[in-house]
Order: structure tokens, then sequence, then C-alpha cells
């Protein structure tokens, strides 16, 4: 049927997501979701707005998620009219890519960086070029001293998990005056520091989060975008031209459950940064060499086995982790932080593994 393709679909390499595996109960450590429940307040607002018959369902949610933004923005101390909501972060930069990214000079972004960003770009039809990191995976916004029609990078980095100080962010942002620096803080809160402090003082800074990861909401597909008025008014420019309704009544209330509760956040970050560091020190006992991260994931790699063939082992003992078949990078397993009995469980299997090959 490819016959009836439009053109640009030939020339498409989609993004692959992390495996979902059919198991009853497997290790997995894959796709970077939060390893503890979202907050018991989550569960309340839902049952909230379904009431006793669904009665609220056959009635279209708040297209502008209102009463969402105005929590988030009262969490964050700015205003409401600063605050996107979409579905999940990548429908975010989906629409900032169409909005606020396309013009004459290239987008730049990392070399090893979220590979979503370049399928996006040949989607839009953005021009971009890649800034490479250094040999210890690490941004140096002097590099990012070249003519743009923007910037964009997560902090902390996908995959690898290394942050950038703010003052650095900040830095970039100011010399940067023509063009939108585009910061996307899906890990920010398990040990980065988040520049949406700065955007009253910058108009081309845009902050890019989502409940996915610290707040446990990977299943409910909420994410924001923080920045002036103006750039928030292009994204619902395109929002509103795509679709009016991004976010169903049960995330927008979900996600503002999720935010009202911050000792629920507070505590199951702390149990996460606690569970990093832990796995860190575990998988650096094995031999393996390990990036500083300040995420929910450990950027790895073992110099005496190849990485491909101990996601194969793993995944025969139930255990899922990422694997990226990319230049410089080949040779590196992506290790989602779970609870301390998965990953006990992980390194338990790495020490078999190894006996085997010793063996």
């Amino acid at each position: 049927m490819s016959r009836y393709w439009s053109d640009i679909v030939h020339r498409l390499t989609p993004y692959v997501p992390g495996e979902q595996p059919a198991l009853a109960h497997p290790v997995k450590l894959n796709t970077n979701e939060n390893p503890y429940p979202p907050s018991p307040r989550v569960l309340e607002a839902i049952r909230e707005e379904l009431g006793d018959a669904g009665e609220s369902l056959r009635r279209y949610p708040d297209p502008t998620a209102l009463k969402l933004r105005e929590t988030v923005a009262a969490y964050h101390g700015i205003r409401a009219d600063q605050v996107f909501a979409g579905n999940g972060s990548d429908e975010v930069l989906a629409l900032t890519f169409q909005a606020l990214l396309k013009h004459d000079k290239p987008l730049l972004f990392p070399d090893i960086t979220y590979s979503f960003y370049p399928t996006y770009a040949r989607l839009f039809d953005v021009d971009y070029r890649t800034i490479p990191l250094d040999d210890a995976f690490a941004i140096h916004v002097d590099d990012y001293a070249v003519p743009n029609g923007g910037i964009l990078f997560p902090n902390p980095n996908a995959p690898t998990g290394r942050p950038l100080p703010l003052a650095d962010i900040e830095r970039l942002v100011a010399r940067n005056a023509d063009s939108v620096v585009v910061i996307d803080e899906a890990y920010v809160d398990f040990g980065a520091e988040s520049a949406i402090g700065l955007i009253d003082r910058y108009p081309n800074l845009l902050v890019v989060q989502t409940v996915s990861k610290s707040r446990s909401l990977a299943g409910m597909r909420v994410g924001f975008a923080f920045g002036n008025a103006e750039l928030i008014g292009a994204l619902n420019r395109v929002k509103d031209s795509f679709n009016s309704y991004p976010l169903d009544r049960l995330a927008q209330a979900a996600a503002r459950a999720a935010y009202q509760d911050e000792a629920w956040f507070r505590d199951t970050c702390a149990k996460v940064i606690a569970s990093r560091e832990r796995l860190a020190a575990g998988l650096t006992a094995l031999g393996f060499d390990v990036v500083p991260s300040a995420a929910n994931l450990l950027f790895a790699r073992h110099p005496g086995y190849d990485a491909a063939a101990l996601v194969s082992r793993l995944r025969e003992k139930e255990i899922f982790v990422r694997h990226f078949k990319a230049p410089r990078i080949d040779q590196h397993l992506r290790i989602s932080v779970g609870t301390d009995a998965e990953c006990d469980m992980l390194l338990d299997a790495l020490r078999d593994i190894f006996s085997a090959y010793v063996s």
C-alpha cells in the first residue's frame, strides 16, 4: 500500500519507543518510568471527576486546561498565561518544533540526546545541526555560539543523565536573544536545576516539563511548556489548528492532584535518587563505567562485555534495559532506576552473566 503514502512518509525514520514487555512480572528498567505509584490524591481526584456514573465523560474537557495551568503556575510562582499544557511533553515538543523552531538557520541540538528530536525535525522539515558532546558526554554551551534558528536540549541530558548548571543555561539563553532556546526538563526533579525561574528575564526561553517521571503519571500523558506569553501564544495557535482538546478530563484532574501533594512528590524523588546512587555504586563494583547522572536513569558501559549481548542475556532473565545502536554509544546501556529490589535483581543477573562468561 506504500504507493498511497505521501512523499514525506517515505522519508521518515520513526522514533522507536522502549519495549513494553507482555510478561506478568518483568523487571522493567528500559523506559524511565517511576517505580513508585502516584500520590493517593491522584486516584481520589480521578474518582471525583468520574462521579457515580461517569457523567462528566460525555462532555468535552476544558480546551485550555485553565484550572490545571493555574495550579501549576501557582506552584512555580508564575502566571497561568506563561503555562501551556499538552498531551505529554512529546506533544508539547512537537508543537514547539512547528511553532517556534522552523527558520532559515538550523536548529541546534546535541549529537547524543533524546532521539525524538531528529524525528520531529524530519517530520516538520526543520533544518538542524547536531553539536557533539565531549568525550565525557558533557554539553558545552560555548559550542553553540554559531548562527542558529533555535537551540534545544534536555537538562539533564538523555540518554546520558548528565546535568548542566543553571548558570551555563542562562549564559546560553542570554547570548542567543534572537532565537528560541528550549530546555527539555523531563528529568529535572531528580537532581538538576530548573530554568523556569529565568523565563521572566528572557523572552526567548521555553522550558518543557512532564508529569511522566517524577510524578509517576506516564500513563496519563500530561506535559507543559513555560515561557513568555508570546511563546505560549504561538503554541496555542498551532494546538488550536490541530487539536483543541489534547488533555482529557481525567488527565487534567490527575495532574492537578499530583501537583497538590508536595510531600509525596518529594518523598518519591528522594527514594529514586537514593536508589540511583546505590545502583551506580553496584554497577561500578561490577566494572562498569557509569556516567554521572542527575536523572532517574544511568548510562553505563562495561569494557569487557558487548552491550547488545548483555541486553539479550538480561532479556532472557525477563530484565529489560535500553540499548541504542548509534555511533559513540552502541556499547552503552541506559538503565532506568527501579526500586532497590529491582536494582538488586539486575545486579544479581549481571553477576550471573559475568560468571558464565568466565566459566
